[in-house]
């Protein structure tokens, strides 16, 4: 079965929303913004599951998350903002919950455009001319 998961991140907690192929709610949980603790949750929502596509906006904490994820062997789409905005706006009552299972439903339906996640060393090299820039 193809399950499509939805990640709402924010600096103290991820919501999770997990949906089948169906269209039915799997799974809805929240872990703290920890990869570790993220990869375990996502782990834990069942063995069995193949196909697995989990989507998260872009963000500041998503390239850093989208690394560890990929690293763990999950597929796995930064999603644009602008159009993750524009899809959660219409929802009549919003939350962490209600955000994961809308980025969850995006991916379902594939009515998203996916980022380019940029290399650690890009992050990295940009970081460093910032803060090079800064100090002239």
């Amino acid at each position: 079965m193809n399950v499509f998961i939805g990640l709402d991140v924010s600096l103290a907690s991820i919501a999770i929303c997990a949906v089948s192929e169906n269209g039915k709610i799997l799974r809805a949980v929240s872990t703290e913004s920890e990869p570790e603790s993220l990869v375990r949750a996502l782990q834990e929502i069942d063995d069995t599951i193949v196909g697995v596509g989990v989507g998260l906006e872009a963000g500041p904490l998503s390239q850093w998350l989208y690394k560890h994820l990929t690293d763990a062997g999950f597929e796995t789409v930064l999603l644009e903002t602008r159009h993750v905005k524009g899809v959660l706006k219409a929802m009549p009552i919003k939350t962490d919950r209600r955000d994961a299972e809308g980025i969850a439903r995006l991916l379902r339906m594939g009515w998203f455009r996916p980022v380019h996640c940029k290399s650690i060393y890009s992050q990295e090299t940009r970081a460093l001319l910032t803060i090079c820039r800064c100090d002239i």
